[in-house]
């Protein structure tokens, strides 16, 4: 390559391009960052996991004080909110944030263009806007960070001219509602659309979450069965197992068709509409083919186990690349994709990337679930263990849910976990921490937890799984 004035051009400022770059110039490369977007931090940041905790968390703090504090005695009268303030809150927070990846960036001395890039035949990247727009960048080596983008359905089924981000709306739109919806259909039961039906219930909305799979978000029957009921009870309805047929809209409602499983055609209206049927890579129009970097069929880079893909001295990481689309993921695949152009010897340990759903009760997974092992004709043995029984979850009034722990019946080595409960999302790593060294339901009963704490739980629930649980 001709003139390369840096070592190595991340293409892509979202968690998995920002801690590359950062970790690149650790290791004394010379580094450049392309963001597509004004502020760093890509969708995750930006319209992504940190808005929506914003307004879950606020949300929450809304529904708490309305009906869950009563039975602690504190009465604080009608509880009121005001969503332009919770918005306000939310903006600020990503503000923050941003303002902080700024910093680092510039600590680090990591170069920042803003502007949308492509890769030419010979491997260089070309600025299609911004201040560079129209020039040539080289660089050793390119990391893709490309990030991902919401899947939208046909035109025949969700025509595109509806999409207006204000009554049909992805996640970006969901985000940002200037008042709350009358009735809001969530078109699919996943973790996004889960998270952002729960914060417009809490605020009033009448939420109505759409499926054509008969569980959520892609849990065992009894964890998706216990989620549902504890979702129902704050409002959500659910139609699960019924076909999205067609989205029609006039000025004064959305029409929504659909045939449940089993039966016929029916049409309800409601007066906006959430597409979540999840996330694709955002590979397209970025020269990809151009510059001989692979891609499957559904738009994924292929890339080895060093992160190398089909044209030499590019490498990809993240939502661009198979695998689960979690931030987390995509700083560690930045990680050892930098460290190993570095000549380290690196590793990600993809068993041990646990998921959270952030609603409340929270519900974390880590490894294979129960169907997985099933698949996988994986010989196991269930631990299980209701936070009702817990005296810290019964103490702070989060009695709801269990965790369920999956051990591998020859050494009963902890495979999976899905836990529904309190602080779930916090709770799966001392699990994480048990799997990363293969560790046993036995290595689990052994650590002596603090009481009255809720980690207490996975305790009894490997203690069930060995057919000696105390508290049961």
């Amino acid at each position: 390559m001709p003139d390369t004035p840096y070592d190595l051009a991340v293409i892509g400022a979202g968690p998995g391009g920002y801690v590359a770059a950062i970790r690149a110039s650790q290791l004394g490369m010379r580094t450049l960052l392309i963001n597509k977007y004004e502020a760093l931090g890509g969708t995750c940041l930006n319209v992504g996991c940190i808005p929506s905790k914003a307004l879950l968390h606020s949300s929450h703090l809304y529904t708490q004080t309305r009906v869950g504090l009563g039975e602690h005695g504190i009465s604080t009268g009608k509880a009121t909110f005001d969503l332009q303030t919770m918005q306000k809150h939310k903006e600020k927070t990503v503000t923050a944030l941003t303002g902080g990846i700024d910093f680092l960036t510039k600590k680090n001395r990591i170069e920042v263009i803003t502007g949308s890039a492509r890769l030419d035949k010979a491997g260089a990247i070309r600025m299609l806007d911004g201040k560079k727009k129209g020039s040539a960048i080289n660089a050793r080596s390119i990391l893709l960070a490309l990030g991902s983008k919401p899947v939208l359905l046909p035109d025949a089924i969700v025509p595109s001219a509806l999409m207006d981000e204000r009554r049909v709306l992805t996640s970006t739109g969901a985000l940002d509602l200037p008042s709350v919806p009358k009735r809001l259909c969530v078109i699919g039961a996943g973790v996004i659309g889960l998270e952002l039906g729960s914060v417009w219930a809490r605020l009033g909305s009448e939420v109505i979450v759409l499926d054509r799979l008969d569980h959520l978000a892609g849990l065992d029957e009894d964890t998706s069965k216990a989620f549902q009921k504890t979702l129902e009870a704050q409002g959500l309805v659910f139609r699960l197992a019924t076909d999205l047929l067609s989205v029609a809209a006039n000025k004064e409602e959305i029409a929504i068709k659909v045939r449940p499983h089993g039966s016929k055609e029916e049409t309800f209206r409601t007066s906006h509409a959430l597409v979540a049927v999840g996330r694709k890579p955002a590979t397209q129009n970025c020269g990809l083919e151009d510059a001989g970097v692979q891609c499957d069929a559904q738009g994924f880079v292929a890339i080895d186990e060093h992160f190398r893909t089909t044209r030499e001295g590019v490498f990809a990481i993240g939502d661009c690349v198979r695998g689960a689309m979690l931030a987390h993921k995509a700083e560690e695949e930045g990680v050892a994709a930098v460290e190993a152009l570095a000549g380290h010897r690196t590793l990600v340990d993809y068993a041990t990337i646990a998921g959270v759903i952030y609603t409340e009760p929270e519900v974390a997974t880590v490894g294979l679930s129960e169907r997985e092992a099933k698949e996988q004709g994986v010989a196991y043995k269930i631990g299980k263990f209701p936070f009702s029984a817990n005296a810290r979850a019964r103490t702070s009034g989060t009695g709801e849910g269990f965790a369920k722990l999956l051990f591998d019946e020859r050494d009963m080595r902890l495979v999976g976990a899905q836990i529904l409960g309190a602080e779930a999302g916090t709770l799966v790593q001392e699990l994480v921490a048990i799997m990363a060294y293969r560790g046993t339901a036995e290595d689990i009963v052994q650590i002596c937890h603090p009481h009255p704490t809720l980690n207490e739980v996975l305790r009894e629930a490997a203690m069930q799984g060995l057919g000696r649980a105390i508290h049961i």
